[in-house]
């Protein structure tokens, strides 16, 4: 039984193979429109999330299948004291596969070795969210063509940001990346990242502090809000969260072709004036996520 808690869980064939049977869904979705009838996906959100829980949600029904579970830890046993491994154990017996999202980093990878149903990783903490990484990799392959020869710009919180995390490691896989990290010093990457991931991957990378200089030169923008759940300091959100807004103007400085990406929600960090730019595309990402959740689902329960 195959579990997803990290996006390096896939090999690069599996991967293309769930990015080519979402394209399939997305043009023929009453093909697959019976195809988990009399499955049941059970949802346990442990955090807030409208996005993520609802396309699960959404996905499952698109497949004729069912829909159980939470969207609170204050709704659920945790509240009680419960622990993860006694819930997924419960939680088996009721449902054919899950999504789990927890404040908790590794709380889905524990989760995974209690259940005997598959764990699919809704997003643990500032970890890893890699079912936002499919649903970006498929979104830069069906608006881009392609998943190498890219300069990807990701700006804001690259910290706490699990889906920057969790995208970075998903592209080192291709040919030809260079990234360029836009952020204050007090929201860079995390040293594991560089460290392990960049540098000793050999992989092209700047860091810089100025949006507007580097803007020419990116063929992908991969912007995030600054999380204000991640602060220990309420101060030090106030301070860092209006470090980058991209707006009109700056969007002025961009290729013509350029995508701007964002997971949502945001708050600020995007002006809505670029809403109405064709560049801008995390509306249609939103949407192009609920196919790749399909195509997960039929994968790990093994109908596709």
């Amino acid at each position: 039984m195959k579990h997803l808690i990290s996006p390096l869980d896939l090999s690069v064939s599996e991967l293309e193979d769930i990015l080519s049977l979402a394209g399939e869904i997305m043009n023929d979705r009453t093909k697959y429109s019976d195809i988990c009838h009399g499955k049941k996906l059970a949802t346990l959100f442990y955090e807030p999330s409208t996005r993520t829980r609802l396309s699960f949600e959404a996905a499952m029904l698109n497949l004729g299948g069912s829909v159980l579970g939470f969207s609170s830890a204050d709704s659920s046993s945790a509240a009680k004291g419960e622990s993860v491994a006694d819930t997924i154990r419960v939680i088996s017996s009721y449902a054919d596969i899950c999504a789990m999202r927890h404040p908790k980093e590794g709380a889905p990878l524990v989760a995974s070795t209690y259940s005997s149903i598959p764990v699919i990783n809704a997003g643990d903490g500032g970890h890893n969210h890699p079912t936002q990484t499919l649903t970006d990799l498929f979104t830069i392959s069906k608006l881009k063509g392609r998943l190498n020869n890219l300069t990807v710009g990701f700006c804001g919180d690259l910290k706490f940001g699990r889906t920057v995390h969790s995208l970075i490691n998903a592209l080192v896989r291709y040919e030809n990346i260079h990234f360029v990290l836009v952020s204050p010093d007090e929201l860079k990457i995390p040293a594991y990242l560089r460290e392990e991931v960049l540098d000793a991957k050999n992989i092209s990378y700047e860091e810089v502090k100025n949006l507007e200089a580097v803007l020419p030169d990116l063929d992908l923008l991969y912007m995030t809000r600054v999380q204000k759940e991640r602060f220990f300091n309420e101060e030090d959100y106030i301070r860092l969260k209006d470090s980058f807004i991209l707006d009109a103007k700056k969007m002025t400085l961009a290729k013509e072709d350029m995508l701007v990406l964002h997971p949502l929600p945001r708050v600020n960090e995007i002006a809505t004036e670029v809403d109405n730019d064709k560049r801008a595309v995390y509306f249609k990402q939103a949407e192009l996520g609920v196919y790749v959740r399909m195509a997960l689902i039929m994968k790990l329960l093994e109908v596709a």
